[in-house]
């Protein structure tokens, strides 16, 4: 018998034991805290995991089987060209409107393939911070400086974090970057193809998610009274190149497409349950077929197994503690309100790191800035909260020690908190 491992479980069962035994169950706000979790976990999963999580796996997948590790390498490795690799991560955000767990496949396949963690951090901040849409709203329902702020801020920082996270862990990834074995094999199809193929998935991941604007008129209305028919549009694409350029049998195609048209028609209210049907069919499909379709599920499948429990379980965490908009979890709302008055340092602080342990989903950050502002936030920790909040939370931080380590997990997130807390201050002041 092996006594350190029995002691190791004595003491593991020893310490639950006492917490399981003194557990609060009964008290209003733990049990109001656990319900929270499940409410909180429950809207993520209806709202993100199928319209957000399943294409950016599929992106992030195809990132690694279809992209060409030596481009990855020339346009975002460690010896890049800098003006362009960080030029490219720092305003990727205009295009992709993901919160800052939607972003982590993606990340997590660009690193993957070789991108340096300069260029790679870049992108990961800038994914879900510079924002159109968001940054739109919260300069017309927040203020037009905090708004051109927030957009300055957001593309400087991505810059700033990438630089500062590549001189950190320099010689890490120069020896990364040696340990590539790069292939002289010519690509397989022409980059008009490629560029096309992605452009398609990443207008899937776009206009499912169109939130609905706060005017009932206009460009971004239209766009999104059509979002649905557009979505449609770039699946039948996608389809449509799966069998002339990946050799996907047509009978395949067609037949994986049979449920979500058949549903769409007959649920037209219900756009999710014909959404849901395209990405089970797209798995089968890709599932049952050899070579380069085959190695994409396998790839795509791989991403999801290592994300998405760590960020079910840390949106679950977040819940108990933090809540919901208008609903409180265990660490009540006053607390949060109270601490963000004024411009000193402690409440930018307090904002910075409020908003890095938080779940935001795209736009959802802005009623709730304007309920804090309300009861007295000052605009400096505003701006900080809007910085620091919207790039990181407690599951995208688990999900990244998973990709890059505990280390350069640690360092990512001390930067970001510690930017967002130095440009509130500053942007206090100058108000």
């Amino acid at each position: 018998m092996d006594w350190k491992q029995e002691w190791k479980a004595l003491a593991v069962i020893a310490a639950a034991f006492p917490a399981l035994y003194y557990l609060p169950a009964g008290n209003p706000r733990f049990d109001a805290a656990v319900m929270e979790s499940l409410h909180l976990v429950k809207w993520y999963a209806r709202e993100h995991v199928l319209l957000c999580l399943i294409p950016a796996f599929f992106i992030a997948g195809a990132i690694s089987v279809f992209v060409r590790q030596e481009s990855v390498l020339k346009y975002l490795g460690a010896k890049a060209n800098k003006v362009l690799a960080y030029g490219v991560a720092s305003v990727s955000g205009t295009i992709l409107a993901v919160c800052s767990c939607t972003v982590l496949p993606l990340f997590a396949g660009i690193y993957k393939m070789g991108a340096g963690l300069g260029p790679a951090s870049a992108f990961l901040y800038s994914g879900p911070a510079i924002n159109v849409l968001a940054i739109i709203l919260t300069a017309r329902v927040l203020g037009l400086e905090i708004g051109a702020a927030r957009a300055a801020g957001a593309v400087a920082f991505s810059v700033v974090v990438g630089l500062i996270m590549h001189l950190l862990f320099r010689k890490e990834e120069l020896a990364k970057s040696q340990g590539f074995k790069l292939s002289r094999e010519g690509a397989s199809r022409p980059l008009w193809q490629t560029a096309t193929y992605f452009g398609t998935m990443v207008a899937i991941l776009v206009f499912a998610n169109w939130g609905q604007p706060s005017q009932p008129a206009g460009f971004w209305q239209a766009v999104f009274a059509v979002k649905w028919p557009l979505t449609a549009a770039a699946a039948i694409l996608l389809a449509t190149m799966l069998a002339a350029w990946l050799r996907v049998p047509w009978w395949k195609v067609a037949l994986a497409a049979a449920a979500p048209l058949v549903l769409a028609l007959r649920y037209p209210q219900s756009p999710v349950v014909a959404f849901a049907a395209g990405a089970i069919g797209l798995s089968a499909v890709l599932s049952t077929e050899e070579g380069e379709a085959g190695e994409w599920f396998a790839a795509s499948w791989g991403f999801a197994k290592q994300i998405l429990p760590l960020l079910l379980a840390g949106v679950l965490v977040a819940g108990a503690l933090l809540g919901r908009p208008e609903h409180e979890g265990l660490i009540p709302s006053a607390w949060v309100s109270g601490a963000v008055g004024g411009n000193s340092v402690g409440a930018n602080l307090f904002a910075s790191v409020a908003g890095a342990f938080m779940y935001f989903a795209t736009l959802t950050e802005i009623p709730i800035l304007q309920g804090l502002i309300g009861s007295g936030m000052g605009q400096g920790p505003a701006l900080a909260l809007l910085l620091a909040g919207p790039a990181l939370s407690l599951p995208s931080m688990l999900v990244l020690r998973s990709i890059m380590g505990t280390k350069k997990t640690i360092a990512y997130v001390t930067l970001v908190v510690l930017m967002a807390t130095v440009t509130g201050i500053l942007y206090g002041q100058l108000l």
